[in-house]
Parts: structure tokens; C-alpha cells; sequence
């Protein structure tokens, strides 16, 4: 990873922070995104203190102008960000009769549009650098394997994370000149913040139980697959979709 600038957003918690401790150790100056921002300045000052490079920007990945600006504070920092993982989302459990508009428009602004918005920039911005004679660009969008299944309990979830996954096969497409390499993980169930609550519950230690392997994913499941993706090893990968989900959903 040296030489790489990576803007990873939803980095204040779960895999993302995991993705910033990583990607640092392996040499890649990092710059953690998310709303909250003293979260991100407390990971990227560990980072630091570790002997590590990364800095803290605030995003709102749904806001165009937070994303732009974002990315003029990297720049700032680190110079072209020639790497990006677009992590963040959101979720909101429940039956789709019961689920108010404004739930689903958070989850698809976020999922979707945000991703879009934040992958795009990143990509108008290698391209003005030169990616396409370089072949450096790397962007990696964090699915789920929700985007194939039924009955998950979050339609919108689900639906966005299917549209996340053609967005990425699109964005490889346009920018395939370019220098630019755009692919997509989806992992299985991993524990983070967002969903302790309910694999700790009765419902959620049954949903376990039913999985193949009985268990969930570990946090840094993704990392190697990630590493790989970010790195010059896959030049000539682009335009894939990757689960990784310890056979959850076969």
C-alpha cells in the first residue's frame, strides 16, 4: 500500500475503522471519513501514534458539497487520493408496510447515492491526475450478499446493496480507459454497531444457529480480498463482484 492515498468512508466504527488500522499498517496513508468526526480523529490519531499515516475529514457521503470538500482536505493532506472504498450505509429493519418514506430514503441516499457520489468524485480527480497512464485508480464498493437474498427483514437494505453491485459493474465499465479499476465486495452477517442489539437477542442467536457454519464473520474477514483490490497486484481486475461470506448464503 505505500504510495496509495485511501478515502474510506463510514470510518468512525466496524469495518471501516478495521479498513483504516489495516490499510496503515500495510503503508497506505489513510483518510477516514464519516459524520462523526471526533470518532475519525480519535482512530486516525491511534494510527498516527502507531507510527502510521492518516488524518480525519467529516462526510456526508448523501451531500455533494461534504463529499468535494472532503476530498479537498485529503488532498490537502496527502495529495491525490488514488484509492477509495466506499463503505458506508445504513439500514432499517422492519416489515415494508411498516417502514416510514423517510427510513427509506435514508437507506437509499446512503447506500446508493452516497456511494455514487463519493466514487465518481474520486474518480473525476484520478483521471485529472493521470490515472489513465498510470492504471492506479482503485475503487471498492462494500456490498452485502443481501443484494441476492429474499425475506432479509430490509427490502431497501437489500435492494440498494443489488443496485450497489450493478453500479459497480456500470462505474468499471465508463472508466475502463481510465486507469481506473472499480470492483465490489460483499460480505455475510459481520457483528458491528449497527446490529449487536439484534444478534444478541433470542431472534438473532436463532439466525446464527441456522447459518451453515453456525457462526458470523470475524471484522477482518474482508481485509486480505481488500488489500488485494486496493493494491498494483490487481491491474487487471475490474468490474467483479466478490462475496465473502464463510458460505452464509449457499
Amino acid at each position: 500500500m505505500k504510495g496509495r492515498t485511501v478515502l474510506i468512508t463510514g470510518a468512525s466504527s466496524g469495518i471501516g475503522e478495521g479498513f483504516a488500522r489495516v490499510l496503515a499498517k500495510a503503508g497506505a496513508r489513510v483518510v477516514l471519513g464519516a459524520r462523526r468526526l471526533d470518532r475519525c480523529e480519535v482512530i486516525a490519531g491511534e494510527i498516527v501514534a502507531a507510527g502510521g499515516k492518516a488524518c480525519a475529514v467529516s462526510l456526508g457521503v448523501a451531500d455533494e458539497a461534504s463529499v468535494i470538500a472532503a476530498y479537498d482536505a485529503a488532498e490537502a493532506r496527502f495529495g491525490i487520493v488514488n484509492s477509495v472504498v466506499c463503505n458506508a450505509g445504513v439500514g432499517t429493519g422492519g416489515r415494508s408496510t411498516d417502514v416510514a418514506a423517510e427510513g427509506l430514503r435514508s437507506v437509499l441516499d446512503t447506500n446508493l447515492l452516497g456511494s455514487n457520489l463519493v466514487a465518481r468524485e474520486g474518480a473525476k480527480r484520478m483521471i485529472v491526475a493521470g490515472s489513465r497512464e498510470r492504471e492506479d485508480g482503485r475503487i471498492v464498493l462494500i456490498g452485502s450478499i443481501t443484494a441476492g437474498q429474499n425475506g432479509t427483514g430490509d427490502a431497501m437494505y437489500a435492494a440498494s446493496k443489488a443496485g450497489l453491485a450493478h453500479l459497480g459493474r456500470q462505474f468499471a465499465r465508463e472508466w475502463v480507459r481510465q486507469g481506473i479499476n472499480v470492483n465490489v465486495l460483499q460480505p455475510g452477517w459481520i457483528p458491528t454497531e449497527i446490529n449487536a442489539e439484534w444478534f444478541a437477542s433470542d431472534r438473532g442467536k436463532a439466525d446464527v444457529a441456522g447459518l451453515h457454519r453456525r457462526r458470523l464473520l470475524k471484522c477482518n474477514a474482508l481485509d486480505e480480498m481488500l488489500l488485494y483490490l486496493l493494491s498494483d497486484h490487481s491491474r487487471q481486475v475490474t468490474g467483479s463482484v466478490f462475496t465473502i461470506d464463510d458460505g452464509q448464503s449457499l
